[in-house]
């Protein structure tokens, strides 16, 4: 008994043939794969409120004493110690540290990409 005869197209489509023509089509990115040299500024985000307790005080003696700055002398001494206090350790805090959510901010990053910048063209 002979073979059935097929027609051409049927073998090359078993045999998988027709795959090998269709290629998937190139993706051409719009813009370059490469990082930029810079990132857009954010806002970094805004640190505790210090001092609260000691502002509330003072103004407290100020209401009570008719915004008398000379009968509420002792407040804004503390008021205002406190506020060098938290400056001082907010100066002192490492420049290089990162934020509470472990993100370098804004202006660091900059910085690291302008000491590297990303190679676009080869030599």
């Amino acid at each position: 008994m002979a073979a059935p005869v097929y027609p051409a197209w049927v073998t090359r489509w078993i045999s998988g043939q027709w795959r090998q023509k269709k290629r998937p089509p190139a993706i051409r990115p719009t813009r370059p794969l490469v990082l930029a040299n810079k990132v857009a500024n954010r806002r970094e985000q805004a640190g505790e409120a210090t001092c609260i307790t000691e502002m509330s005080v003072m103004m407290a003696c100020w209401k009570q004493n008719d915004f008398n700055d000379a009968a509420c002398a002792k407040e804004i001494r503390m008021f205002y110690d406190c506020v060098a206090k938290a400056e001082k350790e907010r100066k002192n805090q490492n420049e290089d540290a990162l934020s509470p959510r472990g993100n370098l901010p804004s202006s660091k990053v900059n910085k690291l990409l302008r000491r590297f910048p990303q190679i676009t063209r080869y030599v």
